[in-house]
């Protein structure tokens, strides 16, 4: 039940009603907080219950010590759910399962719904595969529909089943686009309570909408699961980093500019896992889109979000999107009287603070590995020669925020990393001295048309306007298409070695495009559209031209791609692209002319004009004036409410779709993409009591630094693995494999892939690499799945023991869930990231910690003994313990281990077995 311990519940009068609020100030000294811990605080007020929100979590936060470290767990609950198809897919796989064992044990199966708004947006699965004609979109549509049909008819199943889910199809839109320009209400009404519009999303570019004031973050599936049933999520109160902006932009720079500025700037400082928070007079002359990019790629600077307040900007862009004059009567209204209307003049308590002057932002790319390594235009040819003659590190294996960020390559899962490492930090390149300049290369080839050209080292072969990042942005899309317009009126042409494309993230920059007569000069220049998604961002690129990527590898060129992404790391954008540069969507369009990354955009022509002049990049940059008369032209309010009327009916092939009906799913027993798990075969209606581990084996022997990529399955399929003879054994060719991402709504691809990546080095088979070990006690050497199968069989637990920092990384919730599901009972290590941490607990696996000073070399650990825990059976009335004893080999060895089981609520998801067993036990008893 609601309490209301501090009595903040009270009334506010806007808009014309009357709604009930939890005031902040029911607290003293509030208004000194940063607004993202006003945020929260609201949202500890209004859901105290005394159990999981206490009054003690309220008084820590209105407390707030911005100097401490953060140690004090508090329990947040979003107000909705985003998510992506990649990583939306196996949540709705398990509400679907939920409903099975709902029904199975005699209880109604439609209570099984989402308590909280839940949004898909899908996204991730149209690749560039066709460009350059106008046709090109509709044939990508058709390719990404026939290959995702499986998928595609669970979630529209799905979208009628629940009526707490909403689907938006294919060829619509990118989900931070989406949520940005409809989904986000800032201020969220309640049956007539009114709070901060909250959220989190299953992709790690969520906090995109902290743009607009509203606080969210990317998180793994089973807190995303969690957040769909109405649980709250544990967190540490953060770090609070105060940017203050001072100045305006210049003539000539841009949003992406900025926000490469700001991801060095930050980077350099360190900011991982905190929350960072834009304030200053400097607010007021970031335009909304601005601050969407900004807060859009936190992830690549590690911030939990980057959040700008709400003022009288994030009003205009409410109403230039088409929310009601009601919705944003609302948002000011109820801004102004909680103290979460931005005041330039006023100074927050911070953690620490920056600052950042508009006015030294210069026009910039990252790259060519990292999207915090930006450099200058004008020493962009330098900083590449300087990178082709190895003048400059560019690690080929990344660590700390770079290794995760990596690792959430292709699905887009939020980055799980603690602390700041250094290697974080941007890289910075000394220029080689020009006699040791490297060649290079010239490779002569003849194209399909019969055109004889000749490329090397550090040709463009790809630039892509493509990501949300920035084709969210009007500023920068209106100049991508001005600049293409007076690049056709001097009758320049992208180098043909140039793969170009368009995927913007809304169908509203069609509409303003078109109502500005532009879409005719991107056509001409080749960027015509491919598609609404993510596509080149998220290395959907598609191939590139045959005979550019056949000289490619026959001549191991090292060439590059242009796009106006938020991420570049080496194999993400292209296997063929070794150095990849994240740019504004004008520069895009620039790279596409000149066609190489040693042409000096500052100095160098891009190419000669009809009438034999050579055309500088000044020659067709548009002007700040003459982007901003477009805009006010061409982008009125009906094109968002016209586009977003119908935004989750989709076209006709997704209403063509075969999909069953029924409150239940009827699984398709062939099918390779969806399928039942079996997270609650044998589930009683009451929790079994707990009982100790014995005789248990050990199936994986890890070091320290084991990350959740190591752990959960990523990447492409590979024909001799365990999921690919799953595959093959099913009739599928290994060309219609795709990648794990693709297929993780079956579990049991999932589980032969987990453990299996070629990185991992099971100590257990000394000498091996990927997923393998020793069966134990015979001590066969076989695959990890294969192995887990046979102990199955034996009825042997097993256990998994690893070294510190285990589990860092992405939040993988397979990295959970392929572990539960492979019959591990514990984990024993050294440290724990805390998200896989809680991730375990969820998936209903003991999480055990050695005492300190201790580890598996201190203790003579080799993993082929046989242990026992005990101190788990009978602690039912007592609760769980704090430490169990573990003996090994018959008792020759013997320790203790903590439990780390930090919270009642954990507790109570181990006892059920997990996560969604409690939720579901909880709803047959209510």
């Amino acid at each position: 039940m609601p309490i209301d311990t501090f009595a903040a519940q009270k009334t506010l009068s806007a808009a014309g009603s009357s709604f009930t609020i939890f005031r902040l100030d029911a607290l003293p000294d509030t208004a000194r907080l940063p607004y993202s811990l006003k945020v929260l605080l609201e949202n500890l007020l209004r859901n105290e219950d005394g159990r999981a929100v206490t009054a003690d979590q309220i008084t820590a936060l209105a407390g707030w010590d911005p100097v401490a470290e953060p140690a004090t767990e508090i329990q947040f609950t979003p107000a909705r759910v985003l998510m992506q198809d990649f990583t939306g897919v196996p949540c709705i796989v398990d509400l679907v399962a939920m409903r099975e064992a709902m029904a199975a044990l005699g209880g109604d199966a439609s209570r099984i719904e989402p308590s909280r708004p839940v949004e898909l947006v899908i996204d991730h699965s149209v690749i560039a595969d066709y460009y350059g004609v106008p046709e090109a979109f509709d044939r990508n549509v058709e390719l990404e529909f026939r290959r995702n049909a499986e998928r595609y008819q669970f979630l529209r199943w799905g979208q009628n089943a629940f009526a707490g889910l909403r689907v938006v199809p294919p060829g619509t839109g990118i989900c931070h686009q989406v949520n940005l320009e409809h989904l986000a209400r800032v201020v969220f009404d309640q049956d007539g309570t009114v709070f901060p519009d909250t959220l989190v999303g299953t992709d790690s570019h969520t906090p995109m909408v902290n743009g607009l004031g509203v606080l969210g973050w990317g998180v793994g599936g089973i807190e995303a699961e969690a957040a769909m049933l109405g649980l709250p999520l544990s967190m540490l109160i953060p770090r609070v980093i105060g940017v203050r902006l001072t100045g305006a932009l210049p003539e000539g720079s841009t949003a992406t500019d900025l926000v490469l500025t700001i991801a060095e700037k930050l980077r350099a400082h360190g900011v991982v896992g905190t929350f960072v928070e834009f304030y200053g007079p400097g607010v007021a002359n970031v335009p909304l889109a601005n601050r969407a990019t900004i807060g859009n790629m936190s992830p690549e600077y590690g911030a939990t979000c980057a959040i700008f307040p709400i003022d009288a900007e994030t009003l205009s862009y409410l109403r230039l999107t088409g929310r009601s004059a009601e919705q944003v009567a609302l948002v000011e209204a109820y801004a102004k009287e909680q103290g979460l209307w931005h005041d330039p003049g006023h100074e927050h308590a911070y953690s620490e603070t920056l600052e950042v002057d508009l006015t030294a932002v210069v026009p910039s790319i990252a790259g060519p590995k990292r999207p915090q390594d930006r450099i200058a235009l004008a020493d962009a040819p330098r900083a590449f020669r300087a990178v082709l003659g190895g003048y400059v590190r560019c690690d080929p294996a990344p660590v700390g925020l770079d290794a995760s960020s990596a690792e959430s390559f292709p699905a887009s899962d939020p980055v799980a990393v603690t602390g700041n490492r250094p290697g974080d930090a941007p890289a910075h390149f000394e220029t080689a001295p020009a006699s040791d300049e490297p060649a290079l290369n010239p490779t002569a080839l003849t194209l399909a048309d019969g055109t004889t050209i000749e490329i090397g080292h550090g040709a463009v072969v790809i630039a892509a306007i493509t990501s949300c990042t920035n084709t969210s942005n009007p500023q920068v899309m209106v100049g991508a298409a001005l600049l293409a317009k007076k690049a056709v009126e001097h009758g320049l042409r992208p180098k043909p070695w140039v793969k170009t494309s368009l995927a913007p993230g809304s169908k509203v920059v069609m509409d303003y495009f078109a109502r500005a007569g532009l879409i005719t000069y991107l056509d001409e220049l080749g960027f015509d559209l491919v598609g609404y998604g993510c596509t080149t961002c998220i290395g959907n690129s598609g191939p590139l031209i045959d005979e550019v990527a056949q000289a490619v590898d026959e001549h191991d060129l090292t060439v590059a791609a242009v796009l106006s992404g938020n991420r570049n790391f080496e194999g993400r954008i292209h296997p063929q692209t070794k150095l990849n540069y994240l740019a504004s969507p004008p520069l895009v369009v620039a790279y596409a002319l000149a066609g190489s990354m040693t042409v000096d955009l500052t100095n160098d022509p891009l190419g000669i004009s009809s009438d034999g002049k050579p055309v500088f990049l000044h020659d067709i940059w548009p002007s700040r004036q003459e982007v901003q008369e477009v805009i006010a032209a061409c982008l009125r309010p009906e094109m968002f409410t016209r586009d977003y009327a119908d935004v989750f009916t989709g076209g006709d092939q997704w209403q063509a779709l075969p999909t069953p009906e029924g409150e239940l799913f009827a699984w398709d027993p062939d099918s390779t993409y969806v399928r039942r798990p079996t997270y609650f075969d044998g589930m009683s209606r009451t929790p079994q009591p707990l009982e100790d581990i014995e005789a248990a084996h050990v199936l994986v022997l890890l070091g320290d630094s084991v990350t959740t990529d190591h752990i959960s399955p990523a990447g492409a399929i590979k024909a001799d693995s365990p999921a690919g003879r799953y595959l093959a054994d099913r009739g599928v060719q290994p060309r219609d494999f795709n990648s794990y991402g693709s297929r993780r709504g079956n579990h049991e691809v999932m589980i032969r892939g987990t453990f299996a990546n070629i990185r991992l080095r099971n100590l257990l088979a000394p000498g091996t690499e990927g997923g393998v070990t020793r069966h134990l006690p015979d001590g066969e050497q076989t695959t990890i799945f294969d192995a887990a199968i046979r102990y199955a069989d034996e009825g042997v637990p097993l256990l998994v023991i690893a070294g510190k920092e285990y589990g860092s990384g992405s939040s993988r919730d397979w990295a959970a869930k392929g572990t539960a599901l492979l019959g591990v009972k514990a984990v024993l290590a050294e440290s724990y990231e805390r998200i896989h941490r809680s991730n375990l607990i969820d998936l209903g696996v003991l999480p055990l910690q050695f005492a300190p000073g201790q580890s598996r070399e201190s203790l003579g650990l080799t993993g082929e003994e046989t242990y026992t825990i005990r101190g788990l059976a009978g602690t039912e009335s007592e609760g769980l313990p704090h430490e169990v004893i573990i003996t090994a080999d018959g008792g020759t060895i013997q320790f203790t281990a903590r439990v780390r089981i930090d919270t009642p609520t954990e507790a109570d998801y181990y006892r059920h077995g997990g996560i969604l067993p409690y939720a579901l036990r909880t709803l047959l008893s209510t």
